[in-house]
């Protein structure tokens, strides 16, 4: 049977599964760098997906110590990830679209909440509060986000914004989740995907 890899939070001191920490590499001038993908080559250094785990990084210099090596922490790291983090998402579901596992548009996401085919409700966090409440999210952990602005969301679609959206079952759908409930740790969100998030007490 697979084991799902896991990692030790260098904030928080706990082993958790490794799709849900962030990756920290050191760059060729010794800066810590983002590694949202977990592909770069070297020594890593793994931070819980909640932007508290990673400001207690940031401020007490925790980096050094994981990858054994001074390095230099850029301004801005928390929010570089909060960027680099939303455009995987948006390339992500930009890519399901194309392949016919994302949908936009109010009507057709309540046509497919119906009928049982919306793995995951997407809805922008700018949007109207009374008109989101008019589609019923789907049941079960991480098939709720509202983490992305419409903006944002609008990327994936071509659009200049998009306040709903829907993703089928299968395809890229999985790796979707497990990087918005990382975003949603990271922008502070809870969007129906908290449940079992590790608290820092560091």
């Amino acid at each position: 049977m697979w084991e799902e890899p896991e990692r030790r939070c260098v904030v928080t001191g706990e082993v958790q599964p490794k799709r849900g920490l962030i990756r920290f590499a050191q760059g060729p001038d010794g800066t810590v760098v983002p590694d949202i993908a977990g592909k770069l080559p070297g020594r890593g250094v793994y931070v819980s997906a909640e932007r508290e785990a990673l400001e207690t990084a940031v401020r007490k210099k925790l980096f050094a110590r994981g990858l054994k090596a001074p390095v230099k922490i850029p301004d801005g790291l928390v929010d570089q990830v909060d960027a680099l983090l939303a455009r995987r998402v948006t390339d992500l579901i930009s890519m399901a679209r194309k392949a016919g596992d994302a949908i936009t548009g109010f009507e057709k996401v309540k046509d497919w909440l119906g009928k049982g085919e919306a793995a995951i409700l997407l809805q922008a966090s700018d949007g109207s509060e009374r008109g989101k409440s008019k589609l019923y999210k789907p049941g079960g952990r991480g098939s709720f986000f509202d983490v992305l602005t419409a903006q944002e969301l609008g990327l994936s679609f071509g659009r200049e914004r998009v306040i709903h959206a829907a993703l089928a079952r299968g395809g890229l759908t999985e790796r979707i989740r497990e990087d918005a409930i990382r975003l949603s740790g990271i922008r502070d969100h809870d969007g129906g995907a908290s449940a079992g998030k590790v608290k820092t007490t560091v």
